[in-house]
């Protein structure tokens, strides 16, 4: 789709589009297409943003503008405010529109709730009676997971979105989401940004051991280093998961952020997490072996992952993408790449004995 402009339309100062009563939203959604013969209404999915933190709903709205140029939808928000003393429910509605072709605009429509108080089972029926029933539910929930993420209503998603570097207890956090997938007989797939944030990190690591040279001296690795940014520490350990995993490597000790592996062959490789605030939120993955380094880097802020590969005494250099900052960038990442998550999955038992 090329697109030779970005719109809003319906779209207040708040951000949100215009205020309705929640049983009036589907005649109001009506209302707003017959008005516009020039939009397309287009979905491919029903796509979820559920934060407990209000401030963000506006926010919100601004990354499903983003993330509709490439993905329509029909775009659900939904904040809540648990702490208010009187349960209440403030509906909006919206459209996102692109200009396809420099002719009709393509739109996927949004509905935004703001739900306040305490009330058992207020965001599963939201959720519910709002969904487009012929399309998947992508459910991306921000920070931690509450007790309103129960059963009733991850059976309703196709695929869960979270980021565990935004909670208090990883641990905790993630056997919630192996109970999950069990419940739903490992049908619901899991994307965690953690893991997106190191996608070309794994993709380089991937390539420069291909080079011959680099192949010869995997035996011989005797250190594996990592630096990320501290918050960042679910992505460091999830990418050090990654690496033993693939290299058939065991954990032998743990003290703090630095680990005793063993390879296949018994060999003791050393391996280090360290942290660097003025980094980027991933900023190094370093092997070392008596006659090569193999080293992928990335300054903050740059969009390119600098790759070296030394052995012999000379080096040779190349430059990559990197990963994005932005969290919703990352989703938008994720969801043009698809797939089950598998490796995701594979590497999880490491990650939980790293972590």
């Amino acid at each position: 789709m090329e697109e030779a402009l970005v719109m809003s339309v319906e779209l207040s100062s708040a951000g949100l589009g215009r205020a309705v009563e929640v049983a009036a939203i589907d005649g109001e959604l009506k209302k707003l297409w017959e008005a516009d013969d020039a939009s397309t209404n287009a979905s491919l999915m029903n796509f979820l943003i559920y934060t407990e933190d209000p401030s963000q709903l506006t926010a919100n709205s601004e990354t499903i503008l983003s993330l509709t140029q490439e993905n329509a939808c029909r775009a659900l928000l939904i904040a809540m405010d648990r702490e208010a003393p009187e349960p209440s429910i403030e509906a909006y509605i919206t459209a996102h529109c692109h200009l396809a072709h420099g002719k009709k605009s393509i739109c996927s429509e949004q509905v935004s709730f703001l739900l306040k108080g305490k009330s058992l089972g207020r965001l599963r029926n939201t959720v519910f009676a709002h969904l487009n029933s012929d399309l998947p539910l992508v459910f991306w929930w921000q920070n931690e997971l509450s007790d309103l993420f129960e059963e009733g209503l991850y059976r309703l998603v196709d695929r869960l979105i979270f980021d565990s570097s935004t909670w208090a207890d990883p641990t905790a956090g993630f056997e919630r989401i192996v109970a999950a997938r069990e419940d739903t007989g490992q049908s619901m797939i899991t994307q965690d940004l953690s893991w997106t944030r190191s996608y070309f990190f794994r993709l380089a690591t991937a390539g420069l051991f291909d080079d011959p040279a680099a192949k010869k001296s995997f035996s011989a690795i005797n250190k594996v280093k990592i630096v990320a940014q501290k918050e960042q520490r679910t992505a460091a350990l999830l990418l050090l998961a990654w690496v033993v995993e693939l290299s058939g490597w065991k954990l032998l000790l743990k003290n703090g952020d630095s680990f005793e592996l063993s390879s296949g062959e018994g060999k003791l490789i050393e391996a280090s997490v360290e942290w660097n605030e003025d980094g980027a939120p991933l900023s190094e993955l370093s092997f070392f072996s008596p006659d090569c380094e193999i080293k992928i880097a990335r300054e903050k802020g740059n969009p390119h992952l600098c790759q070296s590969l030394c052995t012999d005494g000379h080096c040779l250099y190349f430059s990559g993408p990197a990963d994005a900052d932005a969290p919703a960038d990352l989703v938008a990442s994720q969801l043009s790449r698809g797939g089950k998550n598998s490796l995701f999955l594979r590497v999880l038992p490491q990650f939980f004995e790293l972590l």
